[in-house]
């Protein structure tokens, strides 16, 4: 898929007014904001934490399941005034219908969290990548200060 970055979230910050999200591709990071609570359902997804119930994502992703689709990737497309927008793909291919690819509209935050439990890919188109400003240097500058940053690395 040349058009596309594959990124993974690489630290989840929690802020004043949600939670900072990390994501690169070893060679760039770029930062956006989400609520709070999805930032702690990513978070705790890479932890590999299972709740005592399932929470929303985990309810979701169990459904896919139980109609026979898989999350295939999720693919953050567009950023307009600092409101990022994404796509999640699904496969789906079961007894009562041939297999089919669905494409949702959806909240990056919400592609993120059901991408990990998923262990699907996460991707940015790469027309947008090139356009979002690397924010590498400020991700190190919080780690050599001995912010606890969670996420994946």
């Amino acid at each position: 898929m040349p058009d596309l970055v594959r990124v993974e979230p690489i630290a989840l910050l929690p802020t004043p007014a949600g939670c900072a999200v990390f994501l690169g591709d070893g060679k760039k990071s770029i930062v956006f904001y989400i609520d709070l609570a999805i930032g702690a359902s990513i978070n705790a997804a890479l932890a590999g934490e299972t709740p005592p119930r399932p929470l929303t994502h985990d309810l979701y992703l169990l459904t896919l399941e139980a109609f026979g689709a898989k999350v295939r990737r999720a693919v953050i497309v567009a950023i307009e005034k600092e409101i990022y927008y994404a796509r999640l793909i699904l496969e789906a291919e079961n007894e009562i219908m041939e297999r089919k690819i669905v494409e949702l509209d959806a909240r990056p935050s919400d592609c993120i969290a059901i991408a990990v439990r998923a262990g699907a890919p996460i991707f940015v188109l790469r027309e947008l990548w090139e356009t979002l400003e690397d924010m590498t240097s400020v991700l190190q500058d919080m780690r050599d200060k001995g912010m606890d940053l969670g996420g994946g690395a």
